[in-house]
């Protein structure tokens, strides 16, 4: 029996209500839910609410995805916010003898000096920026695979994860991808002030390190060791298809701004609507993050999580910012370095050929195109990232070539599973 009851009626009339206040950018998303909404309801002829909720929760609890934890800090950008950021340091060589041997290292009759006024250098320090609607913890393979192994750095980017929202944004000011640049160096200069730096940007996360290259170049000359640049953009996301025909993204690119505009005045009604709709919800987040069929359903609730968590006024403030990012300028102050450039052929947010006009202005980095790979790669294919890290980082000496650099297999179910 269909579990759709009197009061998901009324909830339903209430949104519709909210969409024609919207106006008619509101009216079209409002004919989209309505359409969406019959595909639910024939879903929950067969299947009911509280057999998928339970189905969820069994999601949730089949990999601890996003649950590793490091040092917590907070740095705090030009204009007062706090950005939350994590520590994974890696334990100095000896350390743990130094501390059974009471000052004598471990099989050794000599006792480790050091010289007066001289320290050991600073370590390399891997600093990852995640990508829109995303977190820290959508790098969860690679920091996974790379603890112990070299000092890590994992923060939220500005209104997500467990960063403050933007204190300028919630003045009136408009977001852009130069202030995310600025926040990179608060965070930098926080929680790495010295040392080595190896950035690793996914999507959101590629643009700000070009960002902060265009504004901080002394940096980029003076500390940092390599660059991975991850399903990210140099431009031109304007003129991104999403996989739409012609007709059908033209349309979304006149109505989209002044639908998420409506979105984001009316944040307490549409997250109420993404909870009627989130089996919708679903549907959309697998065909934009990935480009396998057969991603590990865990993995999947994953990434539906994290999207989950973005606060739909969140993301109507940042969506102008992309349409107006143009850093191919910026890349220059990267040609010196070790680049990895690594995107998923069937990316539909930052396709692989905007990975392409990255190499083309990089023409010694390393291109790596990953086959049946969406936007989120480093979670649908962890395997093939973290190698082609790993050798980044090898190349730089940021990691010994003898380490052993934990692998994560593919996240797509195998025959039998």
């Amino acid at each position: 029996m269909s579990e759709i009851s009197a009061g998901d009626a009324v909830t339903t009339a209430a949104t519709a209500v909210g969409w024609r206040r919207a106006g008619i950018a509101g009216a079209a998303i409002g004919v989209i839910a309505a359409g969406a909404a019959a595909g639910v309801a024939v879903e929950r002829l067969t299947v009911g609410r509280g057999m998928r909720r339970k189905a969820m929760l069994a999601l949730d609890a089949t990999g601890p995805y996003g649950s590793l934890r490091g040092l917590p800090g907070r740095a705090t950008a030009d204009d007062g916010t706090e950005l939350y950021y994590e520590v994974d340091e890696v334990e100095p060589a000896g350390a743990a003898g130094t501390a059974a041997g009471g000052g004598e290292a471990a099989g050794s009759g000599t006792r480790r000096r050091r010289l007066f006024g001289r320290k050991d250098p600073a370590p390399v320090t891997v600093v990852f920026s995640h990508g829109y609607c995303l977190s820290q913890d959508s790098w969860h393979f690679q920091r996974a695979a790379l603890r112990g192994l070299v000092r890590t750095v994992h923060w939220d980017q500005r209104s997500h994860g467990r960063s403050e929202r933007g204190r300028a944004q919630a003045d009136g000011v408009a977001v852009g991808i130069d202030q995310l640049g600025r926040d990179l160096k608060a965070v930098i200069d926080a929680a790495a002030p010295e040392g080595r730096l190896v950035l690793v940007g996914h999507s959101m996360g590629g643009m700000t390190m070009m960002a902060l290259a265009e504004q901080y170049p002394q940096l980029i000359r003076d500390r940092v060791a390599s660059v991975a640049f991850v399903g990210t953009s140099s431009g031109k996301l304007g003129e991104v298809s999403f996989g739409l025909p012609v007709a059908g993204v033209n349309a979304v690119r006149r109505v989209l701004p002044g639908v998420l505009r409506a979105l984001g005045s009316q944040a307490e009604l549409v997250e109420r609507g993404r909870r009627a709709t989130a089996d919708l919800f679903a549907g959309l987040i697998k065909r934009y993050s990935f480009g396998s069929r057969d991603v590990d359903p865990a993995v999947e609730r994953f990434a539906e999580r994290l999207i989950e968590s973005t606060p739909i006024d969140v993301v109507a403030e940042f969506y102008p910012a992309f349409t107006e990012h143009d850093k191919s300028h910026a890349l220059p102050a990267f040609r010196d370095l070790p680049v990895l450039i690594l995107a998923g052929d069937k990316d539909l947010v930052t396709p692989s050929s905007h990975s392409e006009t990255i190499a083309d202005q990089l023409p010694e980095a390393e291109l790596v195109i990953v086959p049946d790979g969406g936007h989120l790669v480093m979670l649908e294919h962890p395997e093939t990232v973290t190698d082609r890290l790993a050798d980044l980082l090898v190349r730089v000496g940021a990691v010994p070539a003898a380490a052993n650099v934990g692998g994560h297999g593919s996240t797509a179910q195998q025959p039998g599973d």
